[in-house]
């Protein structure tokens, strides 16, 4: 006599756990809320070491809920890393302009990283962690955004750049480097200090207050420091 399945699995336990608890209608305050929790632990713990039920937790909410608005990890870690990397990308200058100044280009991308990132402090910190773990998912973010892969658009904006640097070199105003050399030391420069928020919390002693007015003078001294370097 062959034994009938028990249809009561884990799966299916919180599929109806989740259609029990599940408001008529998606309330925008509660995805939110989730979304803000999930933020919090995936930055906390990464998104390997993080659970559902410490995500639940942080936004207030039972686990059946959590699956009602998110029915996976995995979905959630998705659509939290989207929107980390897609404000990344939103900090990268790509209004390139031909009469645009080298020392324009470089006091907007100083400018517009750091207005960014200090809205979302924890996005660099973050995203570095999970492309260390995925290389391939900051591509694909900017892929689905852009329309295009960065490895066929990158060269372009890079060889723009190695023309006004040229230009300048021929002119006598500047220090020979390769445009990627110019473009990853400005990066390493701006993201540092978020990356690091909580060694400079504790080696400095730099409160939320004192990050803020640190913010504010490197946003001012970055482009002068960057521009200096390269100077004869």
């Amino acid at each position: 006599m062959t034994k009938s399945r028990n249809p009561s699995t884990p799966r299916t336990k919180r599929a109806t756990a989740a259609k029990a608890t599940a408001p008529k209608r998606r309330q925008p305050d509660t995805e939110a809320r989730i979304l803000a929790a999930a933020r919090t632990v995936f930055t906390r713990t990464g998104t390997a070491g993080a659970r559902m039920q410490d995500i639940a937790r942080e936004a207030g909410v039972n686990q059946a809920l959590l699956h009602y608005y998110f029915r996976s990890k995995q979905a959630l870690a998705d659509r939290v890393f989207r929107e980390a990397a897609t404000t990344l990308f939103s900090a990268l200058p790509r209004d390139l302009r031909p009469d645009a100044s080298l020392e324009d280009l470089v006091r907007s991308f100083v400018h517009a990283y750091i207005d960014t990132m200090r809205r979302t402090p924890f996005v660099p910190a973050y995203v570095a962690a999970e492309v260390h773990q995925n290389p391939g998912r900051v591509v694909q973010v900017i892929r689905e955004i852009t329309g295009a892969n960065p490895s066929d658009t990158t060269p372009s904006v890079l060889r723009f750049v190695q023309a006004m640097i040229d230009a300048r070199v021929a002119a006598g105003d500047m220090r020979p480097i390769r445009a990627e050399q110019l473009v990853i030391n400005m990066m390493a420069l701006l993201a540092f200090p978020f990356v690091a928020r909580a060694l400079l919390a504790g080696v400095y002693g730099m409160d939320d207050a004192a990050f803020a007015r640190f913010l504010d003078e490197r946003r001012d001294d970055l482009p002068r420091f960057i521009l200096n370097a390269v100077r004869p």
